[in-house]
Order: structure tokens, then C-alpha cells, then sequence
């Protein structure tokens, strides 16, 4: 029974003997592996970021991810692993394998919480803003009216993407969408260069996109400034949506060669940009695609989608997407807002007249 013992004792030893080892051998890899180090176009490889948008990003994230204990992992190695795993997709162990990263699985795991957390408390605003302001859907007009695929009166492309997560343990049902696996249901709204203005990853993948658009603070926005007299000023979507007189929808089985016809083809055309958004996206940030599944509850897995937005609006101000930005219009005046009097119409069948006479304006042969 004492040589049992004994030798179970031995084994405990040796095998605490073996994790301080490798507990020292990643804090030595951590040391001699620079990411920073790598080309540029190795670490966009690896990050999706230039050294330069991560090193940014590190000093407006370091107050919030700063360790007291001397021997906790920095702030640049917390960032980079989360990153790697929103580029790759991957699991957690895999990317504490990785070159330049060198961490146990728990610490990857705390990475990710801790990175994500910051970026949703703390830049999140400051990167996804919808227009709040007159000044601000005055510019957003002139971007969609000089877009390659225009449309005048336009400030966002709206649709919804579907991002696959592990099957929640409460109401699991609510979260298997139309294609049959979990999921949670994003809405997203963009402008023409793919930047992103508003997300919404709070809705399980069996709720419908006219749903989360009639829960959404956007809509409320877009509400409020045709209520004050701001007219000609819409979101564009699919026919998902439903029409109202701030969101124009295409219209079913139009003969071609008419007005409404090519109404149809301007609209589709330049709501084209949110399918490309989400396509840009997904390639770039893999473990939003449907063939990687976040294996997180779908809070966390939403506050990913967040991280992974900003992500996104930094590649578009650090110029790495390959669209053209816009210029940038000097003369920030607001013209005259034109007033209808449709206040006394219901919804509805005020959209009708909107969409009416903006096909016999603009469409009219």
C-alpha cells in the first residue's frame, strides 16, 4: 500500500515537474518569437493587419488589458493571439501552437474574453457609426450618389448574414436557422466603400431580418428624421425587408424594359456592396465563416462578430481593401430638407407613393 502510494506520489511530481517546463519553454518561445519581426506581407498573412493598424491598436487597448503581476502575458501577445484566432478561425489550443504565440489553451482562452471584452467596451462606437446626424446622411448621400453603382437618396445598404455558433444549452431551438444549423442572425448596414455603419448580432438564427430590423436602433433613427421633415433619405435592403418610407425594397416580377424595371436594377445594383461586405468579411475574418462555428454562447459569439467589425473599418482606413476610398467633399453644407405633404398617409401606403414617384422621377422613359 506505502510503494502505491509512493509511487503516485512520484508521478504527481513528475507530471507537475513536466508542466513547469513547458511553462517555461512557451515563456522562452514567447521571448524569441517576434511576430513583428515577420515581413509585412507574412504578418498581414498571419494578423490581416498591417503592423502598423496592430501596434495602433495595442496602445488603445494596453489601460484596459494591462497585467499588475510581472509575469503576465503583455498586452501586444493578448491581442495577437485573439486576433489569430478571429483570422483562422481555429481552436484555442491550435492557435497557442502557432509561431510567434506560444500559449496554453486557458490562456488563449482568457486572451480572447479579455481582447473581445475591450474592443466592445471601449472602441467599438468610435468604429461602427451609423449617420446621426443631417451633416453626416448629406455625406452618406453624395458617397451612394458617386458610387460606381449609384443610387440617389441612398446612406446604407442593409441586409442580414447568418454566422454559425455551437448549440446554445438554452432555447437551442430558436437558434437553428432556414439552412438548418446554429446560428445567430446578423444585421449589418454599409455604405458603398463596404465600410461598416451598424451591427446588430444580438438575434438568434430563426428570427427573421424584417424582425431584427423592426427591433433595431437604426430603424428608430431612420424613423425620427422623416418625422422631423427629412425626406429622400433612405436605407436600401432585399426583399426581405419590408418597404417603408426610410427603406426601399425592389419590386417582385417587373417587365423589363420599364421604369420599374430599371428601378429594380439600380436598387439591386447598389445594394450590392453589403453582399460583398459580408463576402470581404468572412474570407478575412474565418471564424465568421459557416464552415468554422464560434464554440461560444451566442453573447460571446456576438461581441466576436463586434470585434471583428471594427477589425474591418481599420483595414478600410489603413487602405488594405482594394476598393478606392471616396473623396472627401470640402463644402459640408446641408441643402434645403423638402417637405411632402404625406404626414397623414399610413405607412405603408406612404412608401408606395415614395417609390412611385421616385420611379417616375428618376426612372421615367
Amino acid at each position: 500500500m506505502a510503494d502505491a502510494c509512493l509511487a503516485a506520489d512520484i508521478l504527481n511530481l513528475e507530471y507537475r515537474i513536466q508542466r513547469c517546463e513547458r511553462r517555461v519553454n512557451r515563456q522562452v518561445l514567447r521571448e524569441i518569437e517576434q511576430p513583428f519581426d515577420l515581413t509585412d506581407v507574412e504578418f498581414r498573412e498571419l494578423y490581416r493587419l498591417t503592423p502598423e493598424l496592430l501596434n495602433d491598436l495595442i496602445d488603445v487597448l494596453a489601460p484596459h488589458l494591462m497585467h499588475t503581476r510581472i509575469t503576465g502575458l503583455s498586452v501586444e501577445k493578448q491581442v495577437l493571439s485573439a486576433i489569430r484566432l478571429y483570422a483562422t478561425g481555429c481552436y484555442q489550443r491550435p492557435v497557442g501552437e502557432q509561431w510567434g504565440i506560444s500559449m496554453s489553451q486557458p490562456s488563449i482562452s482568457r486572451c480572447i474574453h479579455r481582447v473581445t471584452d475591450a474592443i466592445n467596451e471601449n472602441i467599438f462606437r468610435q468604429w461602427v457609426q451609423f449617420s446621426m446626424t443631417p451633416e453626416a446622411r448629406w455625406f452618406a448621400r453624395e458617397q451612394f450618389q458617386n458610387a460606381p453603382q449609384p443610387f440617389e437618396g441612398a446612406i446604407g445598404a442593409i441586409d442580414c448574414t447568418h454566422v454559425a455558433i455551437l448549440a446554445p444549452r438554452e432555447h437551442e431551438e430558436a437558434y437553428v436557422n432556414h439552412n438548418g444549423y446554429h446560428s445567430i442572425n446578423v444585421q449589418m448596414i454599409c455604405d458603398p466603400t463596404l465600410k461598416i455603419l451598424n451591427v446588430n448580432a444580438r438575434f438568434p438564427g430563426a428570427r427573421h431580418d424584417a424582425y431584427i430590423w423592426s427591433s433595431s436602433a437604426a430603424r428608430g433613427v431612420m424613423e425620427r428624421a422623416y418625422n422631423r421633415g427629412e425626406r429622400r433619405t433612405y436605407l436600401i435592403g432585399d426583399s426581405g425587408y419590408p418597404l417603408e418610407p426610410w427603406l426601399l425594397t425592389p419590386l417582385p416580377h417587373e417587365p423589363e424594359e420599364t421604369p420599374r424595371f430599371f428601378y429594380n436594377e439600380a436598387l439591386c445594383s447598389a445594394r450590392n456592396c453589403v453582399e460583398r461586405l459580408f463576402g470581404v468579411l468572412k474570407s478575412t475574418w474565418r471564424c465568421l465563416s459557416k464552415h468554422r462555428v464560434l464554440q461560444y454562447e451566442p453573447g460571446f459569439a456576438g461581441k466576436i462578430v463586434n470585434a471583428c467589425a471594427v477589425l474591418h473599418n481599420m483595414r478600410i482606413a489603413g487602405g488594405i481593401l482594394d476598393d478606392d476610398p471616396f473623396e472627401k467633399y470640402a463644402n459640408g453644407d446641408v441643402p434645403g430638407i423638402h417637405i411632402d405633404d404625406d404626414d397623414n398617409l399610413r405607412p405603408l401606403t406612404l412608401a408606395r407613393r415614395i417609390q412611385d414617384r421616385l420611379i417616375v422621377e428618376r426612372f421615367g422613359r
